[in-house]
């Protein structure tokens, strides 16, 4: 019973590492969104942080600035979407599916 718990133990600490590295992976990985043809552009990464917006000027029109305050929204909520979703399908093939809380 003792060697199938330290050989759990060390599954363990090993999936904890694989994990660790992973998080660093996924805070270089980017996704990115756009919005209004391309006239706005949001990059976020594994973290779920904003790394970049582009604005194009043709989106910018003085006397529609709810619509480019829209158009960014759209875009960086699309591009936090796609960085949750990359980190759980990365997490997935590490956990092998388990769905452990408080992981991320």
């Amino acid at each position: 019973m003792g060697g199938n718990m330290a050989k759990m133990m060390k599954q363990v600490q090993k999936m904890q590492a694989d994990m660790m590295k992973l998080q660093e992976e996924l805070g270089n990985r980017t996704v990115e969104s756009s919005a209004g043809g391309g006239v706005v552009r949001v990059v976020a990464n594994g973290k779920q942080e904003i790394v970049a917006v582009e604005i194009k000027p043709e989106a910018v029109d003085p006397e529609d600035v709810e619509m480019l305050q829209d158009l960014v929204l759209t875009a960086v909520n699309e591009a936090l979407k796609q960085s949750r979703e990359m980190v759980s399908k990365e997490m997935g093939k590490l956990t092998g599916g388990m769905n452990i809380p408080g992981l991320f």
